[in-house]
C-alpha cells in the first residue's frame, strides 16, 4: 500500500512540475516608444504560419493618440516579386512602466504577447519573442545586419532557451 501511494504521489509530483510554464522571459529595462516607432526588417523569425514563405518583411510602427500601436507588417509571399500581403494588428502597452511588454491583436478580442527582449542602444536592432519561446523576430532599421551581429543574437536566443534550429533567415532584395 505505501509503494501505491509512494507510486501515486511522484507521479503527481511529475505533472505539477510538467505543467509549470517556462520561466518569464527577460525584456529590456526601458522602450522609448517615439524612438521605437517606425520601419523594422524582419531579418529572421522562428515564423508564425502566415509568414512561413515570406520576403522582404517589414514591421512598421506608428503610436496612436490614444497610446495604442499602429501596425503593418507586409511582405511578399513566396518570392522577391510574389504577392503582396499586408496585415494590420493593433499593439497595446502592457507594462507601460518599461514599455517592453506589449499585446498585439490581430483580430479582436484575442492578443497574442509581445515582448521587446534585446534592443540596441542606438535603435538600430531589435528581438521581439514571447514567454512561450514558440515565437520570435530579429528586426533591424536595414534590410540587413552584420554576421558576427547575428551570430550574437542567435547566442542570446539560446541562452533565453529558444531552439534556435527553428530560426530561420528572411529573404530581402539587396537595397531594402
Amino acid at each position: 500500500m505505501r509503494s501505491m501511494i509512494m507510486t501515486l504521489a511522484g507521479a503527481m509530483l511529475s505533472t505539477l512540475v510538467g505543467c509549470q510554464s517556462m520561466p518569464p522571459i527577460h525584456t529590456v529595462a526601458q522602450v522609448d516608444l517615439e524612438r521605437f516607432m517606425g520601419d523594422w526588417y524582419v531579418i529572421a523569425n522562428i515564423p508564425t504560419f502566415i509568414e512561413k514563405e515570406a520576403y522582404n518583411a517589414v514591421e512598421s510602427y506608428r503610436l496612436a493618440e490614444d497610446g495604442s500601436i499602429h501596425t503593418t507588417f507586409t511582405f511578399n509571399k513566396g518570392d522577391y516579386d510574389g504577392p503582396l500581403k499586408t496585415y494590420t494588428p493593433r499593439a497595446f502597452v502592457r507594462d507601460t512602466t518599461s514599455n517592453a511588454v506589449w499585446d498585439m491583436r490581430f483580430v479582436w478580442p484575442f492578443t497574442a504577447e509581445y515582448r521587446i527582449l534585446l534592443l540596441s542602444a542606438d535603435y538600430s536592432k531589435t528581438v521581439v519573442g514571447r514567454t512561450k519561446r514558440d515565437y520570435v523576430w530579429i528586426m533591424s532599421r536595414t534590410p540587413s545586419i552584420r554576421e558576427e551581429a547575428y551570430l550574437e543574437i542567435l547566442r542570446f536566443l539560446d541562452q533565453e532557451g529558444y531552439d534556435i534550429g527553428k530560426v530561420k533567415k528572411v529573404p530581402h532584395l539587396p537595397g531594402g
